[in-house]
Formats: structure tokens, sequence, C-alpha cells
């Protein structure tokens, strides 16, 4: 696989995330729904990678810079066609590399407490993340689940 970050201006790309922004609106009650669209992922405070098998986007994933030393992870999704072989991992260990690189202490995420998202938080779990409070500008939210690890950022490291 290989993850190339991403200026979001590919039809696939467009195509895969109207996909996810439509299933997190089909599931989770609109007040509850923290995916961001397009526009929104072309923040500067986003970096965002899209994850491709040959000429097959697979999946893709961002971080966003909450400050200095914490990021938070947005938009990981993988392809319906591809779950199962790994995309997510690929895509979750390059996001912690780079927040690692980056120096952050910490790195968090939200998803949903549904059913549907137990995949994730699963996924999450094996990678060290803890379940948490609400962070940055998010309140508490029956229908959200918060997670979050501490980092052994580069800078410190050495």
């Amino acid at each position: 696989m290989d993850i190339r970050e991403d200026d979001l201006t590919g039809d696939a790309i467009a195509a895969l995330l109207r996909e996810h922004v439509e299933e997190m609106n089909a599931i989770t009650p609109k007040e509850s729904v923290h995916a961001l669209d397009l526009d929104a992922l072309r923040s500067p405070d986003i970096t965002f990678w899209s994850v491709w098998d040959g000429d097959a986007l697979v999946g893709c994933g961002a971080l966003r810079a909450l400050d200095p030393t914490h990021g938070e992870i947005k938009s990981m999704r993988t392809a319906t066609a591809h779950r199962g072989r790994g995309v997510a991992s690929e895509i979750l260990e390059h996001i912690t590399r780079e927040a690692e690189r980056r120096g952050y202490e910490r790195l968090s995420l939200e998803t949903g407490a549904f059913p549907a998202f137990a995949p994730a938080r699963a996924l999450y779990e094996r990678y060290g993340f803890d379940y948490c409070g609400p962070f940055a500008s998010y309140a508490h939210d029956p229908n959200t689940v918060f997670m979050t690890r501490a980092l052994q950022g580069e800078a410190r490291a050495l």
C-alpha cells in the first residue's frame, strides 16, 4: 500500500469522503456527526493522506493539529470493497508516526458509540488508545466516544 499526502482535488477521494459523510449521517444523529466534508478537511491545521493499492483508492485519514503537543485523528475511512485488508492499521500507524515526528505528546480521536463503530473502537484499543472525556472543543455526547493515547515524540525520544 502507498500512503500519499493528498491535496483533496481528485474525484476518487471526493467520492470516498462523500460516502464517509453520508454513512455517518445515516447511522448517527445529526447533532453527533463530527465527520468533516471535503472543504473542512482543507483547513491549514489538517494534513490529509490517501491510501492506494496500485490505482485503487483503498482508504484515507487525517491529522489535525490541536496545539503544539496534541493532535487529533480525523476522517479515518477504508473503502468498503477493501475492508479487512489492514488498510485502517496502515493509515493509523502512518498518522501515529507523523504525530510522533511532530513531537506531539498526545494523539486523540472521537468516534461513534453505536455498534456500527465497534470495529473502529477495537482497532484504536489495539493501538493503545484509552477512553477519555471530551477534548478540544468537543462536549459530552452520549453518541460519541473519545479516545486518547500518550506518544513518545521524536524530539523527546532523543
